[in-house]
């Protein structure tokens, strides 16, 4: 019982390393969202069906992008690039299951996994949102 107890207090305190990626690196703001949303109504419904996504306005810092990774599972993620601070450019746009961010920089995310695309080798990942499953079709959006 003693072995068990030391193997989890030391997964807990070895468990992270201090260059683990960031969702936000300081350029987000941590803005409240709490947001229901019933695939059922035609705006979500392309979110019934895998590899499918889904940006909704107004909320977060420049929207939220939802997305079907698989029958069982459904992400949420800050619209807006975490390595720049809010501007026209920072805003996310979807192509395909990536993001890409237009400040000319070539910033590009998978939306399945919320790292970077390719050889770039950035510091962040998209910031996540939590997704909770109310039944029947609906998620709550929250942080």
């Amino acid at each position: 019982m003693k072995k068990l107890f030391f193997i989890c207090i030391s997964v807990i305190l070895f468990g992270c390393s201090a260059d683990d990626a960031q969702y936000n690196c300081n350029y987000l703001l941590d803005v409240g969202v709490n947001l229901s949303v019933n695939l059922n109504l035609p705006q979500y419904n392309q979110l019934l069906f895998p590899i499918n996504t889904v940006r909704v306005s107004n909320y977060g810092n420049d929207g939220i992008i939802l997305v079907r990774a698989n029958t069982n599972t459904l992400l949420a993620w800050d619209g807006a690039d975490p390595i720049h601070g809010l501007t026209a450019c920072s805003t996310l746009e979807i192509d395909g299951i990536n993001a890409t961010c237009s400040c000319g920089d070539g910033n590009s995310y998978n939306l399945i996994t919320g790292t970077a695309v390719g050889d770039n080798d950035l510091p962040c990942t998209l910031k996540p949102y939590r997704v909770e499953a109310l039944g029947n079709n609906t998620y709550l959006i929250s942080n």
